[in-house]
């Protein structure tokens, strides 16, 4: 059984070489890729120091190209499991193996959910208003819709790789086509670490960003469902 993991990277030279150090405890380093999205510090030299895979973006496209990056990569290597964790140390490496396990259980879509008591009240109010959209629109009983630690299977990383969208709406993306896609989803418990609050306006254009996006998706899913089972009752 082979199983990588990727860390996309925007200037984390602060934490790349404790995220790495932990991640080889667990991972083999042939199965570790950092994808270092175009930073301006020396992320690139220090992870090099550390594993064998650091594929470098010449400039920044952002996290989700990061991220199909080093899923194609992956592919080409022929794991069975992908998993996906932050290089700025926001999620523990250890919580890895709770998402492995959902996978062998033969889960295909594994994401985590956070204790959102421990998250600031600014955070935790944006993601309530996600989730319960996103549960509503989309029939779902999820506890998290935008934890950045994931994982998933070989046929869904197919899937994924081309279809996921970038910016603070690539959590949901990855949650929207696994439904459409009809995968397995589960969820577990991960700790989270924030270190950085958002500013409150730049705080309420994430949140109406990302809402959009769910709205928009989510109707058109509802109506695909509704026009779907309308045809069938015709038929």
């Amino acid at each position: 059984m082979k199983v990588g993991i990727i860390f996309p990277a925007y200037n984390e030279e602060k934490y790349i070489a404790k995220v790495l150090k932990k991640a080889l405890k667990i991972f083999k380093k042939d199965y570790i890729v950092v994808v270092d999205d175009g930073s301006k510090d020396r992320t690139y030299e220090i992870a090099k120091k550390y594993v064998k895979y650091v594929i470098r973006h010449e400039r920044n496209k952002g996290k989700a190209e990061a991220i199909k990056t080093g899923i194609k990569f992956l592919l080409r290597k022929n794991v069975d499991y992908i998993i996906i964790s932050d290089a700025d140390m926001q999620y523990d490496v250890k919580e890895a193996k709770k998402i492995l396990k959902e996978l062998k259980k033969g889960m295909q879509f594994v994401m985590g959910y956070r204790d959102f008591s421990k998250i600031p009240l600014r955070h935790r109010l944006g993601n309530f208003v996600w989730r319960t959209t996103f549960n509503f629109l989309f029939s779902q009983r999820l506890r998290d819709t935008n934890c950045g630690l994931v994982g998933f299977d070989r046929e869904a990383a197919k899937i994924l790789v081309n279809k996921i969208y970038g910016g603070y709406i690539l959590e949901p993306s990855m949650l929207i086509i696994s439904i459409i896609y009809r995968l397995r989803i589960s969820q577990v418990k991960v700790n989270v670490v924030y270190r950085k609050i958002s500013k409150f306006f730049r705080g309420i254009r994430v949140v109406l960003g990302v809402l959009i996006f769910i709205l928009r998706k989510g109707l058109k899913y509802r109506i695909f469902k509704i026009l779907k089972k309308e045809i069938k009752r015709i038929l």
